[in-house]
């Protein structure tokens, strides 16, 4: 009975330890954080940092998907909060918690800011307002806003530095670029330390299957038209999302308030290029390309030089062959995850709306 009644006193004030040591991390504040890049940080952040614990902030739109990250629920340095990032009320008291906000909340297709751009503009311009409004009266240590490298418009040849002027062609990336305005003004202003990140195409797990990549995968694995826009010459650069987080983290560490990052990895292919790199890797055949009418001010070449963050010490891990392998790995790996979406509702809708007149 003595050593039953001191195993569980020691299994108290191991508990109780456990509590104070996570009481005394900092806490960060991710919204949009059970979307594709988002719930890929916050397991970046888990996985490998000692010193945070993390809100999650996500509204549960349609690309928003908590079981991405169903393995954390029982994580004592993890909460979840459902909430638009639009409504003060909800966003005032997490942001009062917070040490530092990173936001990833984002309605982020193109192809549906083209079908319809109001809740882009609500989103990705009042909701990072709303943030940073609560950012200035909370006196956070660091604001850092998920921005894209579509901000820059479309380059012919060359790199662009972050010094090249804001050209934004779609709904979608206009309303990123008003939300890097803003961050911008309110460290002017304001003197809030926001950073910006610009980053390119990311690949990787928990994507939702309407992106390009993850729409190529799926659709050949079963057998279905992979859609390339127009002759498929558009030049991306493709960044494995775990090189993404870890420029994220270190932007969030080392980089200078006020600044903006430019994020990507030099991994340039072209559309026709990565659909046949995916039907490659599954062994099926091109005959499943399908090219379709492209969409409209389709950039033709984004490119970025990161010149600028690799000076802070960061190197992405993955090649484009390498990123591309791990992709279509983890989408054939997790057949249940994705086709639970595709069979839904909203996914057929969207697919039918946009490709079944072209």
């Amino acid at each position: 009975m003595l050593a039953d009644r001191n195993t569980l006193l020691g299994c108290v004030r191991s508990d109780l330890n456990e509590s104070k040591r996570i009481d005394k991390m900092k806490t960060m504040l991710v919204t949009g954080g059970c979307g594709f890049i988002g719930s890929n940080y916050i397991r970046y952040i888990l996985s490998g940092e000692t010193e945070w614990k993390i809100i999650n902030l996500d509204k549960l739109t349609y690309a928003g998907n908590p079981k991405n990250l169903s393995d954390l629920e029982s994580d004592p340095r993890y909460r979840f909060v459902q909430g638009d990032i639009c409504n003060i009320d909800v966003v005032q008291p997490l942001v009062d918690e917070a040490d530092v906000v990173i936001n990833f909340a984002a309605e982020t297709h193109v192809d549906r800011s083209i079908l319809g751009g109001a809740e882009f503009v609500q989103t990705n311009i009042t909701g990072t307002y709303t943030l940073l409004e609560c950012a200035r009266e909370c006196g956070i240590d660091r604001f850092l806003q998920v921005s894209t490298d579509e901000v820059y418009g479309s380059i012919d040849e060359g790199l662009w530095t972050e010094e090249w002027p804001l050209d934004p062609r779609s709904p979608y990336s206009a309303s990123k670029a008003s939300a890097e305005l803003l961050a911008g003004s309110f460290y002017v202003t304001h003197g809030v330390p926001t950073l910006i990140t610009r980053c390119s195409n990311n690949i990787g797990p928990y994507q939702y299957p309407e992106k390009r990549v993850p729409l190529f995968v799926t659709n050949a694995i079963d057998n279905l038209p992979l859609p390339v826009y127009g002759d498929g010459s558009q030049v991306r650069d493709h960044l494995y999302v775990e090189d993404h987080c870890s420029a994220i983290n270190l932007v969030l560490k080392s980089g200078e308030p006020g600044g903006a990052y430019n994020v990507g990895s030099d991994n340039e292919a072209n559309g026709i290029d990565v659909v046949r790199t995916i039907l490659r890797m599954l062994n099926k055949p091109e005959s499943l390309i399908k090219n379709v009418t492209d969409r409209p001010g389709h950039d033709a070449r984004y490119a970025l030089d990161s010149s600028k963050l690799r000076s802070l010490g960061w190197t992405p891990i993955c090649d484009y062959e390498e990123s591309m392998q791990r992709t279509v790995e983890w989408y054939v790996s997790n057949e249940r995850w994705w086709r639970d979406i595709k069979d839904s509702g909203d996914f057929r809708d969207y697919y039918r709306r946009n490709y079944s007149k072209r």
